[in-house]
């Protein structure tokens, strides 16, 4: 074993404790002290620092069973965790790879210079990849793997600014073309490169959107435990792969961004690598500008189970350390906080002695041989890539535990005085002329005065050093990064109309009890009568996994809820996901329907975590395309739980063109009736449809429900469409009928006549309805035919299809005038048909209100705009004016206002019905 030259500690002149052991005037006993670092010294000198780790893990477990350890931050000092000495060499070429760097900052540079010089306003980050290129170009060299020849590869979360970097490396490996890069951030043509990485508008490059703050990190740790699902159920072989998730400080302030770091700790993804960038600026100004952003983080992850690793200074400051001998250096970079850290980036080397150095005559005798010159090249970590290196290194090579690299950088390195460390450096897009001069004099290129102006694009040339360098790397690690491929390994066999035959054919069932949590109503036998939606589809979802052509590929996503869903089948028939099993017998044991872990679980049961529960369903829904292997989520959750809590990741996913069904359960503002105002979702719809790739449903029968799974499976896995369904379950049991002969293609589109009128005459209304309001529309339609009205009753799964499938028509018809037009299929489902409509439903009126204005008459909408609370459903629909009385009424005196029956023909019909026309309105309440 290589021995270690130090010094002992008690051997030193003038020696004084590091940082953190205390003052030596509090020392009762400084002579036993003294032994006792002396007699680790010398095991570290005679056996090395493996050795000593262990004496030192010995002696806390020791001092834990004798109640006996110190109180210790959860901190080390301000410096690299890796010594010089514990360094691997560095393989490769470095001053390829510097040069490469060079090359690669100025034309990720440019690129956003050109764009604005000739769009001023357009956008763009100088500053952000600036920090983080030798972090990228370590990994592109030495570590990120592609899926070349059937490699699993890695998934890595780029940080979204960084974007112009990553494009500016695939164009000197030739990926990327100077006709995209003069489109940055112009991509309506289509030959364009979007702003951040996106892969819904660049599907064949980007795999991961991550510019949504705080998203990445959430998403990393997930999709990492989700290779480990795929692999623990034999699905895929995904023990090559690494995540990486590229963050930064500033970003850690988001709640989604360190929210999860546990999970990560307690399910050991030692496949899962953070890179917090720690440049130590926000948008506006420092992150920690009174504190010390990598201190803290390091506790936060140190804290949360996590391998920390800090890489804070470059090779430059090893000797200057290793000449530290009174431990005087670390402790000022220990006190020095992060806004004068800031302040020394930017100022010429002459403050930083002055400032940093000076606050000790013996730190200034350190430095004495240096010029200021000197003292202005002591870099940070984050740019030396012989650091990164060791750091990346020892990242890939630890086990049981997810490593966080803590790097610290300077925002807007080499752009100049201008930009570096700069608290406007965020917003600057653009370089003046003497600025790119320098730019270019600092990166050595050999671009020409009289060229300057323009700020070409550099290129060495296909055959140069550089470029053959990158091209061999990329080879050796399996390919180019990123990039996006589809190549679905299996196709799956999808079930035929056999499979939802008992749904097609109506659940006449068992009414159940209310559940007192709100929950679905389970089974009663005595008291007959029906099942819920949700409970239909339950029973859809057993048929489903038990498919042998489908079912091991669906997964089960449900926070915590699955008892209140009526779901606890899942943990006997498929089992919960665990990494480590079950390592306890559950109290429930003798039960069936017992919590069964097990380590090839299907069922993903999250806990408490709407975000963690998305972030599953994302790396579920993006299997195709990650791992080639088809999966199919079903996310199950408390409708007033998604797109309002999670809206942000739902909109990412749709950027991810996932694929899958988010389940809403326990959905509708009345229907949920128990459990009060911030449960009570009558909205959900309506933040589905601002998504593009969402396919919105409300059935409110078990056939419609089976229809709609089914065509979502034909057009997901079937087709490759890049769609997510969502669709809203509802927890109030009745019959569920069979399905009408004919409805298919209505319910798939939005609308069909699901009971006639008995007959018809000059008095008809036409009434529409969805989820479980649709039964007070039926009702409805009984209590005008006895005040001699008739009324067709239509079910509307679906107002976002109806809509968007009119625009479509409309927009056709606009750009093909004279040509045969193409007609909605509302038009066409309503022809001859004069009205008055009134449609009622367990959402806000703008739901049924985006067709208003494709209805043929008089549209009077009812819906539960205000709060929720909490009543029996009969008393909370009267409140909404969403029942049976409140839609007859809206129908007779629309009736009236259409000049069919007169005025008191209403009063008579609200009398009769003992309906309150004082009620106060529900929307101000």
């Amino acid at each position: 074993m290589n021995e270690i030259e130090i010094t002992p500690a008690g051997a030193r002149a003038g020696y004084e404790p590091p940082v953190g052991d205390g003052a030596a005037a509090e020392d009762p006993d400084p002579e036993e002290t003294r032994e006792w670092l002396e007699s680790f010294d010398a095991v570290l000198q005679r056996a090395g620092r493996q050795r000593s780790r262990y004496l030192m893990g010995r002696l806390f477990r020791h001092a834990r069973m004798r109640r006996s350890v110190p109180d210790e931050p959860l901190t080390t000092d301000f410096v690299n965790t890796i010594p010089p000495e514990e360094e691997p060499p560095v393989p490769g070429d470095e001053q390829v790879e510097w040069r490469i760097r060079r090359i690669i900052r100025w034309n990720a540079a440019v690129m956003v210079h050109r764009a604005n010089k000739r769009f001023p306003g357009l956008g763009g980050h100088l500053a952000s990849y600036a920090s983080t290129a030798s972090l990228y170009e370590v990994g592109f060299n030495h570590f990120f793997r592609g899926r070349d020849g059937g490699a699993a590869g890695d998934q890595i979360f780029f940080q979204g600014h960084a974007a112009p970097g990553i494009y500016a490396r695939a164009f000197l490996e030739g990926r990327v073309s100077e006709a995209q890069m003069e489109h940055f951030r112009r991509e309506a043509q289509g030959t364009g490169l979007s702003s951040y990485p996106h892969p819904r508008l660049m599907p064949d490059f980007w795999e991961l959107p991550t510019v949504s703050m705080g998203l990445g990190p959430i998403a990393a740790i997930y999709q990492a435990r989700f290779n480990r699902y795929l692999q623990a159920r034999g699905v895929a072989d995904t023990s090559g792969s690494r995540v990486w998730a590229f963050v930064g400080d500033g970003e850690t302030d988001e709640p989604e961004a360190l929210g999860s770091l546990s999970i990560a700790a307690r399910e050991g993804l030692d496949n899962l690598t953070f890179v917090v960038n720690c440049n130590l600026q926000r948008l506006d100004g420092p992150v920690r500008g009174n504190g010390k952003i990598i201190q803290e983080l390091e506790a936060v992850f140190r804290g949360a189970g996590w391998n920390v690793i800090k890489v804070i200074w470059s090779r430059r400051w090893d000797p200057l350390l290793a000449r530290d001998t009174h431990g005087l250096l670390v402790k000022r970079m220990n006190e020095v906080c992060d806004g004068d850290f800031q302040k020394y980036a930017t100022e010429p080397g002459s403050y930083t002695r002055s400032h940093f150095f000076g606050a000790d005559p013996r730190l200034l005798e350190l430095v004495a041989d240096l010029s200021d010159a000197d003292i202005r090249r002591l870099r940070r970590g984050g740019h030396d890539m012989r650091k990164i290196y060791a750091a990346y290194k020892a990242a890939v090579e630890h086990r049981g535990r997810p490593t966080v690299i803590l790097a610290h950088t300077v925002k807007g390195w080499a752009l100049g005085e201008g930009f570096e460390a700069r608290n406007v450096t965020h917003q600057m897009k653009k370089l003046d002329l003497e600025e790119l001069r320098a730019f270019r004099d600092r990166l050595e290129l050999p671009i020409p005065d009289d060229k300057l102006e323009d700020a070409p694009y550099f290129h060495p040339g296909p055959d140069s050093p550089e470029a053959r360098y990158v091209q061999e790397r990329r080879r050796a690690l399996g390919g180019f990064v990123p990039r996006r491929r589809v190549s679905i390994q299996a196709p799956l066999v999808l079930p035929g109309d056999e499979l939802y035959a008992e749904l097609f054919a109506g659940q006449s069932g068992e009414r159940g009890r209310p559940r007192s949590d709100g929950g679905a109503e389970r089974p009663n036998a005595k008291a007959g009568g029906g099942v819920s939606t949700t409970m239909a589809f339950v029973r859809l979802l057993a048929k489903l996994l038990a498919h042998k052509g489908i079912g091991k590929r669906i997964v089960p996503i449900i926070p915590d809820e699955a008892r209140t869903f009526g779901m606890d089948a899942l943990f006997r028939q498929v089992g919960i996901y665990s990494s480590v099993g079950q390592l306890y017998e559950p109290v429930d044991k003798a039960m069936l329907l017992y919590y069964r872990e097990t380590k090839d679980g299907q069922l993903l049961e999250e806990g408490i975590t709407e975000a963690g529960s998305v972030a599953s369903f994302t790396a579920a829904a993006t299997a195709y395309a990650a791992h080639s292997q088809q999966m199919i989520p079903f996310y199950m959750f408390y409708s007033m739980f998604g797109f309002q809590r999670t809206g942000d990741q739902l909109w990412a996913l749709g950027d991810a063109r996932g694929r899958g069904f988010l389940m809403g359960c326990t959905a509708g503002r009345t229907t949920l009736n128990g459990e009060g105002l911030q449960h009570q979702d009558g909205h959900s719809q309506i933040l589905a449809s601002t998504v593009p790739s969402v396919v919105a449903y409300d059935p409110a029968f078990a056939y419609e429900i089976a229809l709609i799974v089914q065509e979502g499976l034909r057009r997901m896995v079937g087709q490759g469409d890049d769609v997510t369904y969502y669709i809203t379950l509802q927890n109030e049991n009745y019959p569920m009928p069979p399905m009408p002969p004919g409805s298919r293609e209505g319910v798939l589109r939005g609308l069909y006549l699901y009971r006639a009128a008995a007959s018809r005459d000059r008095l008809s209304v036409e009434l529409f309805g969805s989820g479980s309001i649709l039964n007070e529309v039926l009702r409805a339609q009984q209590i005008l035919a006895d005040l001699g009205v008739m009324a067709d009753v239509w079910s509307v799964p679906s107002y976002l299809e109806l809509r968007r499938d009119a625009l479509a028509c409309e927009r056709h018809d606009r750009l093909h005038p004279g040509g045969p037009e193409r007609e909605p299929w509302i038009a066409r489902a309503l022809a001859g048909r004069s009205g008055p409509f009134v449609a009622a439903s367990d959402w806000m009126k703008i739901v049924p209100e985006q067709i208003a204005r494709w209805i043929p008459g008089r549209y009077v909408v009812l819906g539960t705009d205000g709060f929720g609370m909490s009543d029996t459903r009969e008393d909370l629909r009267r409140h909404f004016e969403v029942d049976a009385e409140s839609i007859a009424i809206a129908a007779m005196d629309a009736l009236r206002r259409d000049g069919k029956i007169p005025v008191e023909r209403v009063d008579e019909a609200i009398r009769k019905l003992g309906y309150d026309r004082d009620k106060p309105d529900p929307s101000e309440r």
